[in-house]
């Protein structure tokens, strides 16, 4: 590494600049000068490719050269191109060494009866359908002008839960089955203490079969009603709130205690990702998790498309064939689903992501899945899925943030981790969520909404080790209650999406 560019491996036929460099600059990891300007974050060649010619960055093929580059020429959308997705999965063929857990490491969560710990403790108003969302809200607000959990110290406040589905769907599709998860699994999140479960009365999401199929809490600290049978929406928010105040005596029982790190559930996001994503804060991030499932954590790993030219990396360290083969299952389900809705895989890199320095998928995908260290992928859940497996797990979402997040949290998360290299700002109640920042000029534009800064990994000198130890101990620091910038600033009502899929009736 220079102060101007930096090779990510020896194999590698660009190098990415650190700076906005000029025609005529000289990185020192060139030796010759630019026959162009190139952008921060942007690659350029190391040496003159042919068309057609495998481009390497990270060792990997991030696509081929559509047109003859010169040595030293910037290298993105105007000269690169996809190629083809041909490669060895290798399954269950590699096995890492994890660094040594610290042992009796320990966080102060909320212990449910089922077995699981909290991060946090709220109450929730879930909603079945669209329908229910407004009146949801109403009860949250009512609950906050009410000011009745002043006597309730240790809850944290109502959340609602709305969405923008729930009928004009069918009752026995994919579709459903996905909306039936995410809801059921939101009702379970430990981070809830009690649930309200709103429906309107005549959605295809029937309150009756929400509850009917399985118990939605372990420890009955539930209520449910439809505003139809209530008798509309003064009624319900009335009833609402008769119904958060019996529940809030239970919550408030519950106090923060000391548990293990295997009770610490994390999922990992990365949004707004830029040339940096991968050289900071996803490998750090990654360490992170490492140490995470050294101490018995769990961590996950999510958004398909965006993992899409990397899943060999994953396969491999697959504990089995039979886990690696549901990660190649799910990509040829992807090929199969963007084709249908005339879309292909490489359109994923967002405008933003392509200005930050990423140019296909590939890229991005190689760049994105270093967040999941180097453990062994002990299991491959479907969206929404409950984990109950330890250690790195991967779960199937769509790329889309919101919406991935939303699954993780339904399969169980108390944690979010989200690097960001162009700077997204959201939060996901019940569960607080981590920004990591990618670069130092992003973070000190936008320190109110970051938490840590990796951009120092590049500007300071600062080993992916020390960071990554940085963020275990932010794991630690916010599962045991300390606010993150994103809850600071009252962010989660908004970011409830489930994955809507099949038709709209």
């Amino acid at each position: 590494m220079t102060s101007k560019a930096i090779r990510l491996h020896p194999a590698d036929n660009v190098v990415i600049a650190l700076a906005d460099l000029p025609q005529g600059a000289v990185p020192d990891a060139l030796g010759f000068a630019l026959p162009g300007p190139v952008p921060r974050g942007h690659k350029m060649a190391t040496q003159d490719l042919t068309k057609g010619q495998n481009v390497i960055r990270y060792g990997q093929i991030i696509g081929i050269a559509s047109t003859e580059i010169k040595a030293g020429d910037h290298i993105h959308s105007h000269n690169l191109g996809m190629g083809g997705h041909d490669l060895d999965y290798a399954f269950a063929s590699e096995r890492n060494p994890q660094p040594k857990a610290e042992a009796g490491r320990t966080f102060l969560g909320y212990h449910r009866q089922d077995g699981q710990v909290g991060t946090r403790n709220y109450l929730g108003v879930l909603t079945s359908v669209n329908c229910s969302g407004s009146v949801a809200r109403f009860i949250a607000e009512a609950a906050e002008k009410d000011g009745f959990l002043d006597a309730f110290p240790n809850v944290d406040g109502v959340v609602p839960i709305v969405h923008g589905t729930g009928c004009g769907m069918s009752g026995k599709d994919e579709g459903y089955e996905t909306l039936y998860r995410t809801l059921q699994g939101y009702a379970r999140n430990p981070n809830f203490a009690g649930i309200l479960l709103v429906g309107l009365g005549c959605e295809v999401m029937q309150v009756p079969d929400l509850i009917g199929k399985a118990r939605l809490r372990g420890d009955g600290n539930f209520r449910y009603m439809t505003i139809q049978q209530s008798g509309g929406t003064r009624k319900s928010i009335e009833r609402g709130i008769e119904a958060l105040k019996e529940m809030a005596v239970e919550a408030n029982k519950v106090t923060r205690q000391p548990a293990g790190l295997e009770h610490l559930m994390v999922g990992m996001q990365c949004g707004g990702s830029d040339g940096y994503s991968g050289i900071t804060a996803n490998p750090a991030l990654g360490y992170a998790s490492d140490l995470l499932v050294a101490h018995g954590g769990t961590t996950i790993l999510s958004e398909t498309p965006e993992i899409y030219g990397a899943e060999h990396l994953l396969t491999r360290r697959a504990v089995s064939r039979e886990v690696g083969e549901k990660i190649v299952e799910r990509i040829l389900w992807w090929e199969e689903y963007t084709a249908r809705w005339g879309g292909e895989m490489d359109n994923n890199p967002s405008p933003g992501n392509k200005k930050g320095g990423l140019t296909t998928i590939l890229e991005k995908s190689l760049g994105a899945v270093a967040k999941g260290g180097t453990a062994p992928l002990t299991q491959v859940y479907k969206f929404a899925e409950p984990v109950t497996e330890t250690g790195f797990v991967y779960m199937d979402t769509p790329g889309y943030d919101p919406c991935s997040v939303t699954g993780q949290i339904a399969g169980g998360a108390n944690l979010i981790v989200f690097t960001t290299g162009r700077g997204s700002v959201s939060g996901f109640k019940p569960t607080p969520c981590i920004k990591l920042a990618t670069n130092s000029e992003m973070y000190g534009r936008m320190a109110e909404d970051m938490d840590i800064n990796c951009g120092d990994i590049v500007t300071e000198g600062v080993s992916i080790e020390d960071k990554g130890r940085e963020i275990f101990e932010e794991f630690l620091r916010v599962a045991s209650g300390a606010q993150t910038k994103s809850e600071a600033l009252g962010f989660g009502g908004a970011e409830f999406v489930p994955w809507a899929m099949g038709a709209v009736m």
